[in-house]
């Protein structure tokens, strides 16, 4: 392929998309590959807390009289 192909290739796709729009996908692909690099290093990321700074959250046990009455309640219908 000469480089006459490749500049008739490149007008043709900005007569196509436009300017702008080959501006947004190109902010796109640029995320795109920040976010798989990222991805492959681990997913490394200052904001996120790792270890013992990140627990995770669970419901209180329910009481058991509270448990009794909810059973209760659907035998009854």
């Amino acid at each position: 392929m000469s480089i006459w192909h490749l500049i008739i290739l490149l007008v043709v796709v900005v007569l196509l998309f436009g300017t702008s729009k080959l501006r947004n996908i190109g902010s796109d692909l640029g995320g795109a590959v920040r976010d798989f690099k990222k991805g492959l290093d681990g997913g490394d990321d200052a904001s996120k807390p790792r270890g013992d700074e990140q627990k995770l959250k669970a419901d209180p046990p329910a009481d058991a009289s509270q448990v009794q009455r909810e059973r209760d309640t659907s035998e009854t219908k």
